[in-house]
């Protein structure tokens, strides 16, 4: 039995959402004009301090967490719910979206690690929206105000953090679909045909793709710098303006930029994710699998 496919009615989706988040912006004190650059610890744990980005990203974990099991029950079932056929669409459009980026051979692997990604980064882009994220504060006894939850993503550390760990997940595929020998030929080996090239122009090239080698590592491991700063930079930069519109003109004005940074968000996170396959799919799609075959 085949379901028809439907197309989700996202702006009807989204629409009541956002007027309920400006209705209760009305009720909720408006947010500080100027964001801080920097978390601001709330308790401690033995000698590991606990931010509010921390504690937002664990609640955005657990809203996460409890809204798939609502979604999916226990296990999927083989006559899924609306909720569950919503999900699987947009887990299969995914899919084939990505499947020509990272191949054929290891989308299967691959695959759900960058689906987790991508909802997690996106309900965390988001979650600054949220009236309350980033303007109900409590005291921090020394005549300061401090907001108890703070967006993820504006901060550094925790953009960081998620570049380490596509960082980390990009070394694990590589090395499981392409293999060592495959990953150093690819970024040091010498791509000149010996049976064709002449032996000095050969060892020449040699020489050539080895400094070469040395500047694309360079640029691997640059991705965890852009990754992390181009998603803190937009997150922020839109949690600052939201701020300062607020603090002109309560919950009226920041409606438009609402929308903007509903768009921002959600694209920030596809790029994110976009590039994590872009980087496993280098190795591990078509080219790896010709020079394979």
């Amino acid at each position: 039995m085949h379901l028809k496919r439907r197309r989700l009615p996202l702006p009807w989706l989204i629409a009541p959402l956002l007027c309920l988040a400006i209705a209760m912006q009305m009720l909720i004190p408006a947010r500080s004009e100027e964001v801080s650059r920097q978390a601001v610890d709330l308790f401690k744990i033995g000698p590991i301090p606990i931010t509010n980005s921390m504690v937002t990203a664990w609640l955005v974990s657990i809203a996460l967490i409890v809204a798939i099991r609502i979604a999916i029950g226990r296990r999927p079932s083989p006559v899924p719910t609306r909720a569950q056929a919503a999900l699987e669409i947009i887990a299969e459009n995914l899919r084939s979206l990505f499947e020509p980026i990272v191949g054929s051979r290891a989308i299967g692997n691959v695959f759900p690690f960058l689906l987790i990604l991508f909802t997690f980064l996106l309900a965390e882009n988001l979650c600054g929206l949220i009236p309350g994220v980033g303007s109900i504060a409590v005291g921090n006894g020394h005549g300061h105000f401090v907001p108890i939850l703070r967006p993820p993503n504006g901060d550094l550390n925790g953009t960081l953090a998620l570049a380490i760990i596509s960082f980390s997940a990009w070394i694990f595929f590589v090395l499981r679909h392409a293999g060592p020998k495959e990953f150093f030929h690819d970024t040091f080996g010498n791509k000149g045909d010996r049976r064709e090239v002449p032996l000095p122009i050969y060892a020449f090239l040699g020489a050539v793709f080895l400094a070469v080698g040395a500047i694309d590592v360079i640029s691997i491991l640059f991705r965890i710098v852009s990754l992390s700063f181009r998603l803190y930079g937009n997150v922020f930069g839109g949690e600052n303006l939201i701020g300062r519109m607020s603090g002109l003109c309560g919950a009226i004005l920041p409606v438009p930029f609402y929308f903007l940074e509903l768009l921002i968000g959600v694209i920030q996170a596809f790029v994110f994710t976009l590039l994590t396959a872009v980087y496993i799919g280098l190795l591990t799609a078509g080219g790896s699998e010709e020079r394979h075959g």
